[in-house]
């Protein structure tokens, strides 16, 4: 995440320096935004898929419990 956000850091310069007339001050702008909306997909993307990390690890704990609560009444029941 922080190399796009670089490289989209470094876009947005190079575009600003490269600045030759009117038109290309617009494409310009216009690219920027298009970085812009680039990173934060990237960011949403990121937060979205540790968020499905993060539940996927609690079910396989969840899991993990249930089992051993199975195992436990199992051998209490012996």
């Amino acid at each position: 995440m922080k190399k796009s956000l670089f490289v989209a850091a470094i876009a947005a310069i190079s575009l600003v320096a490269c600045k030759k007339t009117e038109a290309t001050a617009t494409e310009g702008a216009d690219s920027i935004e298009a970085g812009a909306d680039s990173v934060q997909n990237n960011i949403d993307s990121t937060a979205n898929a540790t968020i499905d990390s993060t539940k996927a690890a609690a079910d396989m704990k969840k899991d993990s419990v249930e089992v051993k609560s199975d195992s436990a009444k199992a051998a209490v029941k012996k």
